[in-house]
C-alpha cells in the first residue's frame, strides 16, 4: 500500500450537502435475490432467506453460473447483469446474490460492477481513483429513484450452517436494542491507518445504548456485545474472542480483503464467520486512499440514525469500484428510532 491519501476530492465533497427526501429504510419488497441455480447451496440458502425475510416471489431471480468462478470476465459479467436486470420486478432498488463465488470481475468486486459498471480504465491503473459514488453519504431517498443506482451486496455461503445463522442474525437484529460497543484500532501497520482520521469521538451515546472506544492496538481481546468493529490490518487475530450483536458490521483496511477465498490476506469471510452481519473488503490492490473503504464516521452516522446495513455500507464508501460488500442486507437493529446522530464526518 502506499501512504495514506486523506484529501477530499471535490465530488465527494459535494455528496455531504446535497440534498434528498427524508425516508425509511429499504424493505423487503424493494430487494431482489438472485439464484445461482448450478449451486445447490446457492438453491438452499435462496429458499432460506426468502421465508425468513418474506421476499416476494417476483423478486426471486435464477441465473446459471457453473463451476463456481472466482472471478468473471467483464464479457460474461455484462451478460449476467443484463440477465438479472430483465427479470427485475418496478420498485426493486438492491439486489442480494447468495453465493460464494463469483466475487470478482476483472479488478472489481463484483457488487462495485453491477451497482457502477464496469470501468476498464481503473483496471489499467488500481491505484488512481475509483469512480465516486452519488450515494456516498446520502442523506435519504431511494438509491435507484434518486441516484440512479441499484445497491448490491453478495451473501457468502461458507456452509450452509454458517450461512443460515448469518441470515438469522440480520433477522433478529431489529428486534429488539442490546447496549453494544464500537471499537475503533489504529495499528501498528502505519499504511492501513488511512481513515484512523475519521474515527468516532470516544464516549457514550445514551440514545443509542452505545460506548464507543478508540484503541491503539493491533489486536481486539475479549470484548463482548460489539456492534461496530474497526482497524487496519492484514490479519486480524483474536476474533474467536470476540462476541458480536446481531446487526454488527466489521472490516479491516487492507488491499485484499475482499479476496474472498485464497487471498494472502484475511479475508472479510472471517468477519462473519466470528459472528459479523456484514462486512466490506477490495479484491485488488487498490492503494489506501480512504475513499476505497468504508468511512467510520459516515457509517455509524447512518446505521445509527436507522439505515440497513447495505444501505449505511454503501454510503460509507466514496470510491467502491474495487470492493465487495458481503453480509445480510436488511438488518437494522435502529429502524424505526432514528435517533440523529451528528452529520459531521471527521471528529
Amino acid at each position: 500500500m502506499l501512504l495514506p491519501a486523506l484529501a477530499w476530492c471535490g465530488a465527494a465533497a459535494a455528496q455531504v450537502t446535497r440534498s434528498a427526501p427524508a425516508e425509511g429504510v429499504l424493505e423487503a419488497r424493494q430487494l431482489a435475490i438472485v439464484i445461482n441455480d448450478d449451486d445447490p447451496d446457492s438453491v438452499a440458502i435462496g429458499a432460506y432467506y426468502r421465508r425468513r425475510r418474506a421476499i416476494p416471489a417476483a423478486n426471486v431471480v435464477h441465473v446459471r453460473i457453473p463451476g463456481r468462478p472466482a472471478a468473471l470476465d467483464p464479457a460474461r459479467f455484462r451478460l449476467l447483469k443484463a440477465e438479472i436486470d430483465s427479470h427485475l420486478a418496478p420498485g426493486v432498488e438492491a439486489v442480494l446474490m447468495l453465493w460464494s463465488a463469483p466475487w470478482k470481475v476483472g479488478c472489481h468486486g463484483i457488487t462495485g460492477a453491477y451497482t457502477l459498471g464496469f470501468d476498464a480504465a481503473l483496471c489499467a491503473d488500481p491505484c488512481a481513483a475509483g469512480k465516486p459514488s452519488r450515494y456516498f453519504n446520502a442523506p435519504g431517498g431511494r438509491p435507484v429513484r434518486d441516484y440512479g443506482m441499484r445497491l448490491s451486496m453478495l451473501l457468502p455461503i461458507a456452509s450452509r450452517q454458517e450461512a443460515t445463522a448469518l441470515i438469522d442474525r440480520g433477522v433478529v437484529s431489529g428486534m429488539r436494542r442490546i447496549p453494544s460497543h464500537a471499537w475503533y484500532l489504529t495499528t501498528s501497520e502505519a499504511a492501513r491507518n488511512a481513515r484512523a482520521g475519521f474515527f468516532p469521538k470516544a464516549g457514550y451515546r445514551a440514545a443509542h445504548a452505545l460506548t464507543i472506544h478508540r484503541l491503539q492496538a493491533d489486536v481486539l481481546e475479549g470484548a463482548g456485545d460489539v456492534l461496530v468493529y474497526q482497524t487496519g490490518k492484514a490479519q486480524v487475530d483474536k476474533l474467536d474472542t470476540v462476541r458480536f450483536v446481531p446487526g454488527a458490521l466489521a472490516d479491516h483496511l487492507t488491499s485484499h480483503g475482499g479476496e474472498l477465498e485464497g487471498g494472502t490476506q484475511m479475508s472479510s469471510l472471517r468477519w462473519l464467520a466470528a459472528g459479523a452481519t456484514a462486512s466490506y473488503g477490495t479484491v485488488g490492490e487498490p492503494c489506501n486512499h480512504w475513499q476505497k473503504f468504508p468511512n467510520p464516521g459516515v457509517l455509524l452516522r447512518h446505521y445509527l440514525n436507522g439505515d440497513s446495513a447495505i444501505e449505511a455500507y454503501w454510503k460509507s464508501v466514496a470510491w467502491p469500484a474495487q470492493g465487495v460488500f458481503i453480509g445480510e442486507p436488511l438488518a437494522a437493529p435502529f429502524r424505526g428510532q432514528f435517533q440523529k446522530y451528528p452529520r459531521t464526518i471527521v471528529r
